[in-house]
């Protein structure tokens, strides 16, 4: 199994894609800890995991919350013999689709604010038990809004591009220390609008504007993809296992491009 005796931190677990990602890191073998707000969707990843065979535990904390990250770092690093992978997949509900003269200052800040904040602590917390063991994978995740010139998505993009920045500089910082640094950038996954996800949210003004059903605005993102279709939450995962695997041993300081060529790198 790819990630076999590993031990994994995942924090936003019980969203659709942290639990996509820790059920299929579970499945190559890792020993999964599930970290986030709602200790009921942590829950019923956990029972899916053990269900299936894995290893699954489950903590109720806010991955905004610099101390209580780094005291379950240290719980999970004492119990497991140390972090060998995290990531950081939290969902933040944000203002789209409202252009510059009708965006408010929070609504622009918000996202910004969270995600760079949340990416910092999560990162800092599992990087310091890393250093210690000379291995680590960190794993982030942005949106192809890192890349778009507009309109109407502001805050979404400074805030994925910080998030890809903030990777990069840490593949930099950390390598030394035998730590890689990758970011994974999936396009909107339709599956995540019932699983817990902040998908619907997000998408829903922009829906009512356009006079469509969120799913029907997804199926015209589909179009404008070069593969005429969007990422499945299993594409994003087995992405997530590859990466935190030895077989991307070399691989550090990118962005995994999972948007099915709707951009292009």
């Amino acid at each position: 199994m790819l990630l076999d005796n590993q031990s994994a931190v995942i924090h936003g677990a019980g969203g659709a894609i942290g639990g996509a990602v820790a059920r299929a890191f579970a499945r190559e073998g890792a020993r999964v800890f599930l970290a986030g707000r709602t200790q009921a969707r942590l829950d019923a990843v956990a029972a899916e995991i053990r269900a299936a065979g894995g290893r699954a535990e489950t903590a109720q904390l806010d991955a905004l919350d610099a101390e209580a990250v780094e005291r379950h770092a240290d719980a999970v690093a004492e119990q497991a013999g140390g972090i060998d992978i995290a990531l950081n997949a939290i969902g933040v509900a944000h203002v789209q689709g409202t252009p510059l003269a009708d965006l408010s200052l929070a609504d622009y800040e918000y996202p910004i604010r969270t995600c760079t904040r949340t990416n910092f602590i999560t990162a800092k917390a599992a990087a310091r038990h890393m250093a210690r063991k000379g291995s680590g994978v960190i794993l982030t995740l942005s949106t192809p809004g890192a890349r778009l010139p507009g309109p109407g998505y502001l805050g979404n993009c400074v805030a994925s591009a910080a998030v890809e920045a903030m990777s990069r500089h840490l593949a930099g910082e950390l390598g030394a220390q035998g730590i890689r640094v990758v970011c994974i950038r999936p396009h909107a996954i339709p599956e995540a609008l019932g699983l817990g996800s902040h998908t619907r949210d997000v998408f829903r003004p922009m829906a009512e504007r356009a006079g469509l059903g969120i799913e029907q605005m997804l199926a015209g993102a589909a179009g404008g993809t070069l593969l005429k279709r969007l990422p499945t939450l299993d594409e994003v995962a087995g992405t997530a296992v590859f990466l935190a695997s030895r077989q991307a041993g070399a691989i550090t300081g990118t962005v995994a491009n999972l948007s099915c060529g709707f951009l292009v790198d």
